[in-house]
């Protein structure tokens, strides 16, 4: 019987002892960062964009070159995704030519359509809706700088976008207090299922960054929202006043790209409270553990004479 492929799609499918196998194995890929393990040597990754884009491409490119792997890099201008071509035709091509997909789109739901079809494993890049990758990256850095993550209090500043959904879906999972301050205009029509546990949103800043371990926040305006109005996130820009209110060994983080002096100021990103390029570098070795992950597991046929980080 052929074995279901592993995505990587949505946290809440993936079990909590999975995604923190997936950190421990990032946390030991990081070791090995110059003597990399050829775990996926003469696999293919196909890279599929809908947008540009800097750090996913370099670094999913880089991990699974490193891993010993290949990769092909196709927009949709170059392909029939969502096209002329069904999503299902298109997936079940895909999954005769290479061995997994990583895939950076806005429609979320494509994403889930395409890996329902699909025979191999499809990684979440980024849609919209989510950014599971990113967030692995940042929990991997935030247990570098502050140790386990577990009990540490996070604060987010600004919009409700896709990587603070992500958060809220990693917060019981990993076991951390998850704060957001959100400009009332942009707060979620769910705001009371999300205030319980250790999740609580609202509005005003400073109250979500008193005692924080980790102020997070990422740019106003996203690929796509040119000309979206910024005035309601004036108070919600990361300066050091803010930084002030969480605690003083508290670190500082962004997923890039950044509008300096619009969410952070100078002053906060040239201090030592700030890692994003410690968090920048840690997407390439978290996403070599999901890349090990997805294939390893997933029936794909990894060289057993090498080292295999998941049994």
């Amino acid at each position: 019987m052929t074995q279901a492929p592993k995505h990587f799609i949505n946290l809440p499918e993936i079990p909590d002892e999975t995604l923190k196998a997936i950190l421990k194995a990032a946390h030991a890929l990081k070791k090995q960062k110059y003597t990399p393990p050829q775990l996926l040597d003469g696999l293919s990754l196909a890279m599929i964009f809908d947008k540009r884009s800097t750090r996913t491409r370099l670094s999913f490119e880089i991990a699974m070159k490193q891993l010993g792997g290949h990769t092909l890099v196709m927009t949709k201008d170059d392909m029939q995704l969502g096209g002329s071509e069904s999503i299902e035709d298109t997936a079940k091509v895909l999954s005769r030519f290479v061995d997994a997909v990583m895939i950076r789109i806005s429609n979320h739901s494509m994403v889930e359509e395409l890996a329902s079809f699909s025979s191999i494993p499809i990684i979440n890049a980024l849609t919209d809706e989510s950014h599971p990758c990113q967030i692995m990256a940042d929990i991997m850095t935030i247990e570098e700088k502050l140790g386990s993550i577990a009990g540490k209090k996070l604060a987010w500043f600004g919009d409700y976008n896709n990587v603070a959904k992500t958060f809220v879906q990693a917060a019981p999972k990993f076991d951390f207090e998850l704060k957001l301050a959100v400009p009332e205009p942009l707060l979620p029509d769910n705001c009371d299922l999300l205030n319980q546990g250790n999740i609580s949103i609202g509005s005003d800043p400073i109250h979500a960054a008193q005692n924080a371990d980790v102020i997070i926040t990422d740019t106003w305006v996203s690929m796509g929202q040119e000309g979206k109005t910024i005035d309601m996130f004036l108070p919600y820009r990361v300066n050091s006043e803010l930084m002030s209110n969480a605690k003083s060994e508290a670190i500082f983080m962004h997923c890039m790209p950044i509008h300096r002096g619009e969410e952070v100021t100078d002053e906060v990103l040239n201090s030592p409270a700030c890692v994003i390029y410690d968090e920048a570098e840690n997407r390439l070795h978290a996403q070599k553990a999901i890349l090990a992950y997805c294939m390893q597991n997933s029936g794909v046929q990894v060289q057993t004479t090498k080292e295999n980080l998941f049994g």
